[in-house]
């Protein structure tokens, strides 16, 4: 609302005249010049009975007319006006139950909002990490954020966005272009930029916990074609590569975060929800707008070629020096991108921690800020174009607690085909696992996912005698897997495992995501039996009714579904993550080495 021009408009109602109070998160009136306005802030109450705005209903044009002459507000006066004159309504004290319209029954006053509550006033979804941290972004300001958030085409590579009632998977991608006031200096200004940093980021489905899964920047891959929506509206396909740098999925020849979000698919076979890309600035003035972030370093650091200077210890660093701590690599570690991985996941643990922090979603002030920093530093899909789609993102993301949030990174090593070693290839004989974890949400950390009857009940499914192969009656039916998969599991069972009453049924009426068996109680043995040959989980087991096979007797329905690897390859996913694994949990502080 226009306060300036409407609150001292001779025309207009000064109940319409309140407006928000940023201070203090609640509404204040401003009355016209003749009445002396109200130190105090109160609550907007609802207006007594004829009121007319100026956007709404107005008064009869004989009576407008006559106030106009007379320099009074456009209103009718309630029951104490006295002769001759307009009154405002009687100010009521704060907190004080308000007094019913005439002739109407009075309502019950508003409950008071708890501290938390007005704390999610201030609060949605800026960029990746704040939203992960705090559900943070303004309801303040919607249109004028909406204008800051630059969107590009998903091209049909993502799910169509996120689900509140189901895990959650976001493609964030930080990237090296040297866009914005002061980024030429660091070289390569020219560049298109490349996916520099790139982490898939997996929240659970309950939102206990969440796995950041780092993407090194000089992994080989294969990069698929990418149909690509152009700026005319036209849609090109850029050819793919084969054994190329991960980087090169983004910027290079043409390819949009859309191209990256493919090749993180066809690495992992797992489809994101969303993208999100943040340049360098985005580092500078989401680290200024909380205060600074806490690092801590074991060994002093003069890095000539991020402008890092820095001595051992703790220090809190923001803007121009921020961005010099995660760019830096030659004074840690290994001097590899491997090394700056680890402590760009040590910096983002404590960007975690600032921005859970109370200084931080207790402060209207930093809110603001931080939702201006996001919005202007953050290009989304086309998926997630607004602020409020941001906001429902950062309500969900923001239930985690970080001490539930792993940093891990794809397992790799040096890559056999060069002699002087610059880029990586996948760690076959990890990788698969942690992908796999990742996809059957699986948390990397030792949090409660089911209540303890609910895993008794489902493990105790496995449990009891087992009845011999020979009578496992079974229908198959594809349900998501491979084409041929229901012939390939029917052989397998028939000749290799000695289950000759099983018949494939062709497809069935709906994909699935994950193999089951359903049987009814009298078929609890069979079950058994079945589930040790192909390695079900008590999970996949699901008790129901039985179903008549082509020879008319009761069978089982097994359903193979996107899960399916193939025949003799177990379906048991791991309970928890092996603990070989390389991590680190955002609530822990960590000094880089």
């Amino acid at each position: 609302m226009d306060s300036q021009e409407r609150g001292r408009a001779g025309n207009v109602d000064p109940a319409d005249q309140w407006v928000l109070n940023p201070s203090t998160g609640e509404y204040e009136l401003r009355l016209s010049p003749s009445a002396p306005q109200s130190p105090v802030p109160g609550p907007r109450g609802p207006r007594p009975p004829g009121t007319g705005t100026a956007r709404g209903r107005s008064a009869s044009p004989g009576r407008a007319s006559e106030r106009s002459r007379r320099g009074t507000p456009e209103r009718e006066a309630p029951d104490r006006e006295a002769p001759g004159r307009e009154v405002p309504p009687q100010r009521r004290r704060r907190g004080a139950p308000e007094e019913p319209p005439p002739g109407r029954r009075g309502r019950r006053p508003a409950k008071k909002k708890s501290k938390a509550k007005k704390v999610l006033l201030w609060t949605g979804g800026t960029m990746a990490f704040v939203v992960l941290a705090a559900g943070t972004a303004g309801y303040l300001y919607l249109e004028h954020l909406n204008d800051n958030i630059q969107s590009v085409s998903d091209d049909g590579a993502s799910t169509g966005g996120f689900s509140k009632d189901k895990a959650i998977n976001i493609l964030l991608i930080g990237t090296d272009k040297r866009t914005g006031e002061g980024n030429g200096s660091y070289g390569d200004k020219g560049s298109a930029g490349h996916a520099d940093t790139t982490l898939l980021l997996h929240v659970s489905k309950d939102r206990t916990n969440a796995t950041a899964l780092s993407i090194p920047r000089d992994l080989i891959v294969d990069i698929p074609d990418c149909p690509t929506e152009q700026e005319d509206g036209s849609q090109e396909v850029i050819p793919g590569s084969t054994g190329v740098r991960f980087n090169t999925s983004l910027g290079q020849s043409g390819r949009t975060p859309s191209c990256t979000m493919r090749t993180v698919t066809e690495l992992t076979g797992i489809k994101p929800d969303n993208f999100m890309v943040a340049d360098f600035n985005a580092v500078k003035t989401l680290t200024s707008a909380v205060g600074g972030v806490e690092v801590c370093l074991a060994k002093d650091i003069d890095d000539p070629d991020s402008h890092l200077k820095l001595p051992a210890g703790t220090h809190t660093v923001e803007g121009e020096e921020a961005l010099a701590f995660v760019r830096t690599r030659h004074s840690v570690g290994t001097g590899g991108d491997l090394s700056r991985i680890e402590l760009q996941q040590q910096f983002l643990s404590s960007l975690m921690r600032k921005l859970k922090s109370n200084d931080t979603l207790t402060s209207p002030s930093k809110m603001i800020k931080l939702a201006e920093a996001g919005t202007e530093a953050l290009t989304v899909d086309s998926q997630l174009d607004s602020i409020n789609k941001l906001k429902d993102l950062g309500l969900e993301l923001g239930k985690l607690n970080v001490k539930n949030l792993t940093f891990t990174t794809v397992p790799v090593v040096d890559n056999p085909a060069e002699t002087v070693k610059a880029t990586v290839v996948v760690d076959e004989a990890q990788a698969p696992e942690i992908f796999d974890l990742i996809k059957n949400d699986v948390s990397f950390t030792e949090v409660k996912q089911q209540k303890k009857k609910e895993k008794a009940a489902v493990a105790a499914r496995l449990k009891g005698e087992k009845a011999p192969a020979s009578e496992v009656r079974v229908r198959i039916l594809n349900g998501g897997a491979e084409d041929g998969s229901a012939q390939e599991v029917l052989s397998w069972l028939q000749v290799e495992e000695g289950i000759d009453k099983s018949e494939n049924a062709g497809n069935a009426p709906e994909e699935l995501s994950k193999t089951t068996l359903e049987y009814a109680p009298d078929q609890a043995d069979q079950a058994r039996r079945l589930a040790d040959v192909m390695g079900l989980s008590g999970a996949a087991m699901k008790p129901g009714e039985s179903v008549t096979n082509a020879q008319g007797v009761p069978a089982m329905t097994l359903t193979l579904g996107e899960d399916f690897k193939g025949a003799g390859v177990s379906l048991t996913t791991p309970s928890k993550a092996p603990d070989d694994i390389k991590k680190s949990t955002a609530d822990k502080v960590e000094c880089a080495k």
